[in-house]
């Protein structure tokens, strides 16, 4: 065989020994159910995020987990199937889609480091002539949201005609109770936007960016929703269904290592050392992580530790890596 043949082939054969070998026989739902258990019962310091208040209003107990195996196997348990405001994880949906729609271009606007500062800082924007650390902090994802504009006459429809198509749920939308607290409490979102602006990278009115951002970090999925959706992550590029390419392989590559070191802010070194997953938080305490080629997986729970991170999700990823054995590393 061809080395070039060789290369196409390799996640079909990667696939194919997935299904022959061991990954089948982990006892996945006893795993999940005896971890979620022994969760449930330590103490939990996080917090709610209260600074959007409709993020306050949920219950603070609440606990869901979901997995989705490339093979097609799921296991689930506790409020797997409740919807919730995944917020920031729709950066890494909003950055796949601008990837797939102008390829390496992006790059020239915002940049793959790790921050190493809070989410919203602006001081970094400062040292860095108004160029996003990466599309995961709120710069960047305001950056993605300006190039996606440019590209497109309805830049949230066709946001969310992709999402729907990569999940296959046509009932995720974005929610105008949670976009509208977030418009009125977001003044450091309207000053990242003004000073990016002041940098000459952002190109439309911040107003409209900032509507985009707000509906973007709106959606609501549930624990199976952010399973569903990422497989394509955990699957090569491809819908779960095997049957189309969402991105192509590399580039799949490269949103899995941006998720990798960017995507806990600056909680991100920790999460890749205690958990060893590709991964996105949330501040709405959603968590989805992928074990490429193997599975994605969906953990909520909204009690948010000092980095804005949810307590639990990690607690519950980090005890089930390493009890099956089955991360990155």
């Amino acid at each position: 065989m061809k080395s070039a043949e060789y290369k196409r082939l390799l996640p079909e054969i990667a696939y194919d020994c997935i299904l022959r070998n061991t990954m089948a026989q982990v006892a996945y739902q006893e795993i999940i159910e005896e971890i979620y258990a022994e969760l449930k019962s330590v103490e939990n310091p996080g917090k709610v995020a209260t600074y959007i208040p409709e993020l306050g209003n949920v219950s603070p107990d609440k606990f869901g987990v979901y997995l989705r195996t490339v093979a097609g196997e799921t296991f689930h348990y506790g409020d797997s199937h409740e919807l919730f405001s995944i917020q920031s994880i729709a950066k890494v949906l909003l950055l796949a889609l601008a990837y797939k729609t102008i390829g390496i271009k992006l790059w020239e606007r915002v940049g793959v480091e790790p921050s190493g500062n809070p989410f919203n800082s602006l001081v970094q924007l400062e040292y860095d002539s108004g160029i996003p650390r990466n599309p995961l902090i709120n710069a960047g994802a305001l950056v993605v949201c300006d190039v996606l504009m440019s590209e497109f006459s309805d830049a949230p429809a066709e946001l969310l005609t992709f999402i729907r198509e990569i999940t296959g749920n046509e009932k995720i939308d974005f929610n105008a109770r949670i976009a509208n607290s977030e418009k009125e409490n977001g003044y450091r979102n309207v000053a990242l936007s003004n000073f990016l602006k002041s940098f000459g990278n952002i190109h439309h009115d911040c107003e409209e960016v900032l509507d985009f951002y707000f509906k973007l970090c709106s959606i609501k999925m549930s624990c199976k929703d952010l399973a569903d959706t990422f497989m394509f992550l955990a699957n090569n590029g491809r819908s779960p269904d095997r049957k189309r390419n969402i991105l192509t392989p590399s580039e799949a590559k490269r949103l899995n290592a941006i998720m990798m070191t960017c995507g806990f802010y600056d909680e991100a070194g920790d999460f890749s050392y205690r958990v060893g997953l590709p991964g996105k938080s949330g501040v709405g305490g959603g968590i989805v992580a992928v074990y490429p080629n193997n599975y994605s997986i969906g953990v909520w729970s909204p009690k948010l530790n000092e980095k804005g991170n949810s307590y639990l999700g990690i607690e519950f990823l980090e005890r089930f890596t390493s009890e099956t054995g089955l991360s990155i590393f």
